[in-house]
C-alpha cells in the first residue's frame, strides 16, 4: 500500500565511497568464509534498514523466527532505524567489510548501476530462473516486471517488491494528496459540499468565522498541508485549474507528450488560488515548515477543516468527523484529478554483494520471500502472536491469510511492528486466493472508485522507466536545481503572490536550469517504454 511514506528515500553513493568500494573489493576485502550455527545452520550477513518500532535484531520478530524455520537459514543481521540507514548503507559499503547481501536497501537505479559497474553487486538473472522458482513463476506470468527489473545492459541487479492494489486509474497509488475535509463542521454551520474553488474559499472562510468547534476560540485551521512533495500536499487541489500537479512534477497527456507541470498555465493559476487563500488567513501558516508529528498532532485535536494525506486513520483517526472531499470545478467549470506515476513496485529493494560465497543458500532464503504466503506477511505482518495485536489469522482449512481489525490502530504503525518489507510479490490475483485485503485498502480504493476516479482524465501516466547511467546522471544533475527553485518559487508566490509578474523570468530560469533537455530524456524513456511493451 502505501508509503512507507515513499517519498524519502534513493540517495546515490558518492562516487568516492564508490570508488573505494571497488578499491577494497579489489584488495580482498569483505565477507569472511562461509560460516554455520552450532546446528549446522548455513549464516549469511545481512545489512537493513528498520522501523524504530520493531526489534533492534530482526531475530526477535515472529516472522522472521518462521523464515529460519522454513529455509533452515540464519540471518545475522546489521540493523539501522531508517533515519540513519543509508548514511550507515553507504559506510559499510565502502569501508570493504561487505555483507552478504542488503535488504530492503532502497537502492535507486543510479546506485544499482554504479555499484554494478565498479562491481560492488552481482546480476541476478542466472540464479533466479535456475534456483528460485518462486520468483521466476512471478516473473514468467507477469512478464512486465521482468522488463521493469532489467536493467540497459541486459542484467538483473536487484530484487524488487512488488504490491499490486488495483491497476490503471484504480491502481490505489493513483493519488496520494487525499483531500478531507471537516463534515461534522460542515453540518454545523450548514453548508455543503463545495462543487467549486469559489464555494471551497466560502466554506474555509465560515471554518475560521463561525466557530464550528464551539469552544468560543478562534484556534479552528481552516486548511493545512505540509509544503513539500508527498501525500500531505495540497497540490490536489491543482487540477481543478488544468493538468494539475503530482510529486513527479510529471504528467503525460492523450497523445503521449510529456509535459513538465510547473510550466502549465493552469498551474500559475492554481498558485495564484492558493495566495488568495493565504492572503485571507485561511491557511495555516506552519503548513511551510511543519513536520509529521506536527501536522499529527493538530489533526488528533480536530483543528483541521480541510488537511490533506493519503489515509485519514494516521491524522484524525477513522471516524466520521472527516470525509473524502471529491474534486471541485475551477473557474473552467471542468473538473479533474491528477494521477500520480507511481506504482506499487521498487526496483532497488535487496542486492548481492560481489564478496557472497553463498549464492545458492542466498537464493534459497529470498525466493522463500516470493512465496504468496510469505510475501503478504512480508509486507503486512503475522498471525499467531501471543505478545501483541496481529495483522492476521491463519486459517488453516484454506491454507489462506485474513486480516484482522484494526482496533483503532493507526495501520502503518501496526504493521512496522512485525513485517519485515523487502522484496516480495502481491499481485492481485492474490486477494481471495492466499489473503483478504486489508481494510483500509479496500476501504480507500472504494472511496477513490466512487468520487475520484470518475474524474481522473489522463489516459496515460510516466511508466517506470529502467534508464542508463548516463541518462540517470543528466536527470540528477538537472534535478538537483530545477525541482528545488520550482518549489521555492511556488512556496514564495504562495505568500507574495507575484507568480503573475514573475512568470516569464520563471519560465526562463527553468530553462537555463536544463528544462528543455530533461524532457527530452523523459521523453525518449517514455517512447522507448511504449515500443517495449
Amino acid at each position: 500500500m502505501k508509503k512507507l511514506r515513499l517519498p524519502h528515500w534513493k540517495k546515490a553513493l558518492s562516487a568516492s565511497a564508490l570508488s573505494t568500494v571497488l578499491l577494497v573489493t579489489a584488495c580482498g576485502g569483505g565477507s569472511s568464509e562461509p560460516q554455520q550455527t552450532a546446528d549446522g545452520k548455513p549464516i549469511l550477513r545481512v545489512l537493513t534498514s528498520s522501523s524504530p518500532l520493531a526489534p533492534a535484531d530482526p531475530n526477535e520478530k515472529l516472522l522472521v523466527k518462521r523464515l529460519e524455520e522454513k529455509t533452515g537459514v540464519h540471518i545475522d543481521w546489521t540493523s539501522y532505524t531508517s533515519d540513519v540507514f543509508a548514511e550507515k548503507r553507504n559506510l559499510a559499503m565502502a569501508s570493504g567489510d561487505l555483507p552478504d547481501a542488503i535488504f530492503a536497501a532502497e537502492y535507486s537505479d543510479y546506485d544499482l548501476l554504479k555499484l554494478a559497474k565498479d562491481g560492488a553487486i552481482v546480476p541476478l538473472e542466472d540464479v533466479i530462473d535456475q534456483q528460485m522458482p518462486n520468483f521466476k513463476k512471478v516473473l514468467d506470468e507477469h512478464p512486465e516486471y521482468r522488463s521493469m527489473i532489467t536493467a540497459p545492459d541486459g542484467h538483473i541487479y536487484a530484487f524488487p517488491w512488488i504490491e499490486e492494489l488495483g491497476s490503471g486509474k484504480e491502481r490505489i497509488q493513483s493519488v496520494d494528496d487525499m483531500p478531507w475535509i471537516n463534515v461534522e463542521w460542515l453540518k454545523k454551520l450548514g453548508l455543503e459540499m463545495p462543487k467549486t474553488t469559489g464555494e471551497l474559499k466560502d466554506v474555509l472562510t465560515a471554518f475560521k468565522t463561525q466557530d464550528p468547534n464551539g469552544n468560543g476560540k478562534a484556534d479552528e485551521i481552516p486548511l493545512s498541508f505540509i509544503d513539500k512533495p508527498g501525500g500531505e500536499n495540497l497540490t490536489f487541489l491543482f487540477a481543478a485549474f488544468g493538468l494539475g500537479e503530482n510529486p513527479e512534477h510529471l504528467v503525460v497527456t492523450d497523445e503521449g507528450k510529456v509535459v513538465f507541470t510547473g510550466t502549465e498555465p493552469g498551474y500559475k493559476d492554481a498558485v495564484n488560488y492558493v495566495y488568495d487563500l493565504y492572503k485571507n488567513k485561511l491557511v495555516d501558516i506552519e503548513s511551510f515548515q511543519q513536520d509529521w508529528n506536527t501536522y499529527v498532532a493538530k489533526g488528533k485535536d480536530d483543528r483541521y477543516g480541510l488537511y490533506f494525506t493519503w489515509d485519514k486513520a494516521n491524522i484524525t483517526g477513522m471516524n466520521d468527523k472527516y470525509d473524502l472531499m471529491p474534486p471541485v470545478a475551477g473557474p473552467s467549470g471542468e473538473v479533474n484529478v491528477t494521477r500520480n506515476n507511481g506504482m506499487g513496485f521498487f526496483r532497488g529493494s535487496m542486492v548481492v554483494t560481489s564478496t557472497n560465497k553463498q549464492l545458492d543458500t542466498t537464493a534459497k532464503w529470498v525466493d522463500q520471500l516470493y512465496d504468496p504466503i510469505q510475501s503478504v506477511q512480508n509486507n503486512w505482518g503475522t498471525y499467531g502472536d501471543e505478545t501483541q495485536q496481529n495483522i492476521f489469522e491463519f486459517d488453516e482449512a484454506k491454507k489462506m491469510l485474513k486480516h484482522l481489525p484494526l482496533e483503532g490502530s493507526a495501520p502503518v504503525e501496526l504493521r512496522q511492528k512485525t513485517s519485515i518489507g523487502g522484496p516480495l510479490a502481491i499481485l492481485d490475483e492474490y486477494f481471495g486466493k492466499y489473503t483478504t485485503m486489508p481494510d483500509d485498502a479496500k476501504w480507500r480504493m472504494d472511496l477513490m472508485e466512487k468520487v475520484l476516479v470518475p474524474h481522473m482524465k489522463a489516459e496515460n501516466t510516466y511508466p517506470n522507466v529502467f534508464f542508463s547511467i548516463e541518462e540517470l546522471d543528466r536527470l540528477s544533475t538537472i534535478e538537483a536545481d530545477l525541482f528545488p527553485y520550482m518549489l521555492r518559487k511556488r512556496t514564495e508566490w504562495y505568500q507574495n503572490g507575484k507568480a503573475d509578474s514573475e512568470w516569464d523570468a520563471y519560465l526562463a530560469e527553468l530553462d537555463r536550469l536544463g528544462l528543455q533537455e530533461w524532457l527530452k530524456i523523459r521523453q525518449d524513456g517514455y517512447d522507448r517504454s511504449v515500443v517495449k511493451s
